[in-house]
């Protein structure tokens, strides 16, 4: 069992998610390339390219082992994989339906995104435990 402490599930989800954005990059570079309109596909791959980028992000914090020193770093941490997961969540479901109103949740993503970055920022000067 992992201890309070532990980064085995931050690792575990940083590595599901880069596993996830591998995968689903794949899938609309070629699943999807000639059933997307060019605009449909192109904002999938807006999803997919903020996906990668962010599950490295993840993975490097978790990997650093200093989540468990800041609770900005925490926080940052939680923060990026919401945003990943309504981000491009919200793009990848925009572009498979072609439902044009999924593109109103996607700055609540960005913005998850941007305090994800922030918290983590903060977090060089702050709180340490």
């Amino acid at each position: 069992m992992a201890s309070k402490n532990s980064n085995s599930i931050p690792l575990f989800l940083s590595s599901i998610l880069g596993f996830l954005a591998v995968a689903l990059g794949a899938f609309g570079a070629h699943g999807l390339k000639s059933v997307l309109t060019p605009d449909l596909l192109a904002i999938y791959e807006t999803g997919a390219r903020y996906h990668l980028i962010h599950a490295v992000v993840l993975l490097v914090l978790s990997l650093s082992g200093k989540l468990s020193e800041s609770k900005f770093r925490r926080v940052g941490f939680w923060s990026i994989l919401t945003g990943i997961l309504i981000f491009s969540g919200s793009l990848y479901a925009l572009a498979i339906s072609g439902v044009r109103i999924l593109g109103a949740i996607t700055p609540f993503g960005g913005v998850a995104l941007l305090l994800g970055w922030a918290c983590i920022a903060y977090s060089a000067f702050s709180d340490k435990e």
